[in-house]
């Protein structure tokens, strides 16, 4: 969970940046978008397999150049 300490002096806006930074560097909005609708298990397999498929032919092509 985000949480940051703001003193008087800080100004507002400074403060209200170094939220937001904390709050993306956690992965905060991400994961609400990711969970925001429900999503089939079968779906989230699909998914996961596909991106692993991409990951391996990435690294495929990658190898494949070099010698």
């Amino acid at each position: 969970m985000a949480h940051i300490t703001v003193d008087d002096s800080e100004m507002l806006e400074k403060a209200i940046k170094r939220f937001k930074r904390m709050v993306e560097k956690e992965g905060i909005i991400r994961e609400f978008k990711k969970r925001e609708y429900f999503e089939k298990p079968s779906t989230i397999l699909n998914r996961k397999k596909k991106a692993n498929a991409r990951k391996l032919m990435k690294r495929s092509r990658k190898g494949k150049g070099e010698f």
